[in-house]
């Protein structure tokens, strides 16, 4: 069964690397570290390393409190980040600069996977969430590399998906990959498709060990003072196509009856931002940009966040965060960001990409679930008329988000002793 993936991929890779070159036309960011897409790439300076691997933006920042952590107590080891977007080696570099090295994961082909492996020689592979690529995990298995699977989650429709493949994702767990769990749910799936009982562990979501960092309250204020500090002000994050349109009908609905208020609208992907800007134009919405121009006036209704990196300062200058993702079919995105800040969160019906957390939020009364645009206007406006609910709601979030912490602290009980087991030949 290996062998056909192999081929499969094979045959998949020039077409990947086809779209990466024509995404690559519109945005620049495409054309960084072609080569690291098979595997070239500088060696790491000082290896063996620890080798951190985080899919995109939004994973990149879930793992930032464990590569702090990995930095602080294991300073010996040079640090690996790879990621599969420019959106998240971009996060990769502004939150750790030249203190790591950040470069894209390989294609799972065993050239290309052996090569990446040459030159990081990796002592620890730390995946996480979901990454489950056959002939990456039989080389570190074939080198005897420790692979880990960090705040793992397994949906139930991604069990029956697998369990189709029958052997090839059977056999991808042996005796040196571990599954560190979010929830017993979650362990019980890896085991239902392979993974060694032994090795599966319940640590909870690192999510809940988000730093928030010491300015982003302050960034968040300052930012509102250049919007107006009087203002009814919400925020759309990592929104997608399909719920912008949404978005901008639910907010054309709050300006009847508020018209000072202003949204900060945030497509999730860059490539995007000038479709929305257009959209924005068909709508004949007073709309100014983040990446330059003038600045938003008492005339404006939207900003549109055409910049990377600012979610969390965006987040703290608003009153009522409404997260993307949740109202077409993609699963939703981080909860927890706004929820930590202290802002009540609305979310659509579809979250299933962080099903647990967006249960736990709706069942405690921190976030509310809206079904498209009408209901997304009367949740606003109801929350924006009552500041003494939007406290309380925030609060609750925060209590959460407190309660919660120390999958971090868990996760390195893990790594520690496959640290100090004898390191194999590499």
């Amino acid at each position: 069964m290996r062998r056909l993936y192999t081929l499969l991929i094979y045959c998949a890779v020039p077409f990947a690397f086809v779209l990466v070159l024509w995404r690559g036309l519109r945005d620049r960011s495409y054309r960084q570290g072609l080569r690291e897409r098979f595997g070239w790439g500088g060696e790491v300076v000082g290896a063996p390393s620890l080798w951190l691997h985080a899919v995109s933006l939004g994973e990149m920042s879930a793992a930032a409190p464990l590569v702090r952590a990995l930095r602080l107590n294991y300073p010996q080891y040079p640090l690996v980040l790879t990621t599969a977007t420019p959106t998240g080696r971009a996060r990769a570099r502004s939150l750790f600069g030249d203190a790591v090295d950040v470069r894209f994961l390989p294609y799972d082909t065993p050239g290309s996977v052996a090569r990446f492996l040459d030159r990081t020689q990796p002592r620890l592979a730390v995946l996480m969430e979901t990454e489950l690529w056959p002939n990456l995990f039989k080389e570190c298995q074939c080198r005897g590399v420790p692979v880990l699977l960090a705040s793992a989650r397994l949906s139930a429709t991604s069990v029956t998906r697998y369990r189709r493949f029958g052997g090839l994702f059977r056999n991808i767990f042996s005796a040196n990959s571990s599954v560190a769990a979010q929830t017993a749910l979650d362990a019980e799936r890896f085991i239902a498709i392979g993974a060694q009982s032994a090795n599966v562990h319940v640590v909870g979501n690192i999510k809940f060990d988000m730093e928030l960092g010491s300015g982003i309250l302050a960034q968040g204020r300052a930012l509102r003072n250049g919007m107006g500090a009087a203002r009814s002000l919400w925020i759309a994050g990592s929104t997608h196509a399909g719920e912008e349109e949404q978005v901008l009908e639910a907010h054309a609905e709050l300006l009847t009856d508020r018209p000072d208020a202003l949204l900060l609208l945030v497509p999730r992907h860059p490539d995007r931002f000038a479709a929305v800007a257009d959209l924005l134009t068909r709508r004949e919405l007073r709309f100014t940009r983040r990446s330059g121009g003038p600045g938003p006036d008492g005339g404006t209704q939207v900003v549109l966040a055409d910049t990377v990196g600012e979610l969390m300062a965006l987040y703290a200058a608003a009153d009522v965060a409404f997260v993307g993702g949740s109202l077409v079919p993609i699963g939703g995105h981080n909860l927890l960001e706004p929820a930590a800040l202290g802002l009540p969160v609305l979310t659509g019906p579809y979250y299933s990409n962080g099903k647990d957390i967006a249960t736990l939020l709706l069942a405690q009364g921190a976030a509310w679930q809206v079904s498209g645009a009408r209901e997304l206007a009367a949740a606003l406006a109801r929350l924006l008329a009552d500041p003494h609910e939007r406290q309380r709601i925030g609060a609750i979030g925060q209590r959460i988000v407190e309660s919660n912490r120390g999958g971090v602290a868990r996760l390195l009980a893990l790594i520690e002793p496959l640290l100090s087991a004898p390191a194999a030949r590499l």
